[in-house]
């Protein structure tokens, strides 16, 4: 059994902080505001003991708890990250969610994307704990949602980000038709509850696309462009229903390389991005230290 981590995450409000684990812990959405009402949660009265607790939230692969006034977060989030990991690892449950066979409620919208052959398709809870890549069946091994959607003819690659699946298609279909059908059979597989992706594959960060970086492995120069990039970059090309990843920088040529995935890769108007956004971008703010920006696969 993979072992639980926790990171902490800071919110909007500085009274909830998020502790964010690294595989799933629950399949819907829990909000208690005392221990009477989480009886259903033995995590949530667990913490409920510590009198600085006011609110706890449960979703996905996260605990968000609000505090009273009484402690400052800085004070006590490392105590109680080390119960959470504790309790986690030993094997105890965080709700005794109902098995009474009703779906959960789930709305999926189509959004459209830069790229012509892909279409983004938007739930309304957190699917994934990480971004991942499936370009054939193969890959989707650890994935039976991409599995199952590679048994459209038409599906090309399948990539999932947090709340969104985004699908590409060969030129044999078009989207009219058959977004409606997709986005159906996406909304009924994560109302029946079922794993996006496997457990085992949540939690390991080989599986899935990097979105972490072991500074030892770069150059000041080039965790100051990771740093651009994680900032200005991913926040847009998400939206859009992509990703953008930093792949190496060549000191000699001053060329900065990335891998484009999701409606990134492939994309016609990625060219245009490139040069005439994150490369100026780059130059912008680095000066001289840029040249080039060049997509290996895109």
């Amino acid at each position: 059994m993979k072992e639980y981590n926790i990171t902490l995450v800071a919110t909007d409000s500085p009274k909830i902080l998020k502790f964010e684990a690294n595989q799933f812990l629950v399949k819907s959405n829990y909000e208690f505001k005392n221990i009477d009402e989480a009886k259903n949660s033995p995590l949530a009265q667990q913490l409920f003991y510590l009198p600085f607790i006011k609110t706890v939230y449960i979703s996905g692969n996260f605990v968000a708890m609000e505090r009273f006034d009484i402690v400052e977060w800085d004070d006590v989030k490392d105590e109680v990250a080390q119960q959470l990991v504790e309790y986690l690892n030993a094997g105890e449950p965080v709700v005794h969610e109902e098995l009474n066979g009703k779906k959960e409620p789930v709305t999926v919208y189509a959004e459209v994307t830069p790229n012509p052959a892909v279409m983004k398709f938007v739930a309304n809870k957190r699917i994934v704990p990480a971004i991942f890549e499936f370009k054939n069946i193969d890959e989707a091994k650890d994935s039976q949602l991409a599995r199952e959607l590679f048994h459209f003819p038409f599906v090309k690659e399948v990539f999932f980000d947090e709340n969104y699946v985004s699908v590409s298609k060969y030129d044999m279909a078009n989207w009219e038709e058959v977004t409606l059908e997709v986005r159906e059979f996406i909304r009924d597989f994560l109302a029946d509850g079922k794993e996006v992706v496997s457990a085992e594959a949540a939690s390991n960060p080989q599986n899935s696309v990097p979105d972490h970086i072991e500074q030892a492995e770069y150059d000041d120069t080039s965790l100051q462009i990771i740093d651009i990039l994680e900032e200005y970059v991913k926040p847009a090309v998400a939206s859009d229903g992509g990703n953008i990843l930093f792949q190496s920088y060549e000191e000699d040529s001053k060329t900065v390389n990335v891998v484009l995935q999701g409606a990134c890769s492939g994309c016609p108007s990625s060219t245009f991005t490139l040069k005439n956004g994150i490369e100026t971008m780059l130059k912008n703010m680095m000066g001289d230290k840029v040249n080039e920006v060049v997509a290996i696969n895109g």
